[in-house]
């Protein structure tokens, strides 16, 4: 419904104008947010190929986790101090593991990454991870992970990947 603001009172008019900038207001900034969610995944992949491939646990240290890290995976506590022993313990265990990230996207503060891992060379089939992270100030501070062994056989031909 148009009104037509010659027709409103003086306080109508200066109330309806109130409302339409609030209304403004409250609109999120699109350039912001994909700005947010840009640098978010930039720095989600960063710090996922510190961890993985790389494996540098310090700089992933200093650079990748927030002071508090919510942990969602049931076998781990929370903390940063319990995933940076998961990733030690998996170096020692498997020098040779390699990730593939196949895709990723962002909704605001969160970050999906999904990847194909495997142990080693011997490793053919593998595992496919999806991990949820949620962002702040460019850090992880919560996570959620499904993990999938690869079949060898499917009822359909689509992959995992």
């Amino acid at each position: 419904m148009l009104i037509r603001l010659s027709s409103l009172s003086a306080l109508q008019a200066a109330a309806a104008a109130i409302a339409a900038a609030a209304l403004g207001a409250c609109q999120p900034d699109q350039d912001a947010q994909a700005d947010l969610e840009a640098a978010n995944l930039e720095k989600a992949i960063y710090c996922m190929e510190l961890l993985e491939k790389h494996h540098d646990l310090e700089t992933a240290d200093r650079e990748c986790f927030g002071e508090t890290y919510i942990q969602h995976t049931p076998w781990l506590p929370d903390g940063k101090e319990a995933v940076l022993e998961v990733f030690a313990s998996r170096l020692e265990r498997n020098p040779e593991k390699t990730i593939e990230i196949k895709r990723v996207a962002a909704d605001g503060d969160l970050v999906w990454i999904h990847l194909h891992s495997k142990q080693n060379a011997e490793d053919a089939l593998g595992i496919a991870v999806v991990n949820i992270f949620r962002m702040q100030d460019g850090k992880f501070v919560e996570h959620w992970n499904v993990v999938q062994a690869v079949p060898e056989e499917s009822a359909n031909n689509n992959t995992m990947f």
